[in-house]
């Protein structure tokens, strides 16, 4: 009897820890592939988002190294774009890793917002 309570025991804990290890791999491996620049090679609507977050991250860097975007301005457009980054996280999070096409055209739109954004920044007149 006591063999018995110890093998289901270590049954048990042996579960336990393989559960947590499990848990824990695919909750941080679903979101890995999302951000500005980040390359997956198996999820090319992410890597096509990710692309876009890149250049905009890019644009926004160029406007405020010119001259072109005041501090404040380059901080409200990081915020923006900083919201896109963690929808996608969400929507990565709930499909294993991936996007779907609704997803991805709903962030697209978002980068579309962003993007206009930066374009009237950059583009609006300046006093001093």
């Amino acid at each position: 009897m006591k063999t018995l309570k110890t093998t289901l025991l270590t049954l048990a804990l042996g579960s336990l820890l393989v559960g947590s290890a499990v848990a824990q791999t695919s909750s941080t491996s679903t979101t890995s592939g999302a951000g500005p620049g980040v390359y997956d090679p198996g999820h090319p609507r992410v890597n096509e988002v990710n692309a876009r977050e890149q250049n905009q991250q890019n644009r926004i860097a160029n406007g405020v190294k010119s001259g072109q975007l005041t501090p404040g301005e380059a901080s409200r457009l990081e915020k923006k774009e900083n919201r896109i980054v963690k929808q996608e996280q969400r929507d990565m999070a709930k499909n294993n890793g991936h996007l779907t096409k609704a997803e991805q055209a709903k962030i697209n739109r978002e980068q579309n917002k962003v993007s206009k954004d930066i374009y009237r920044d950059k583009h609006n007149a300046k006093t001093n």
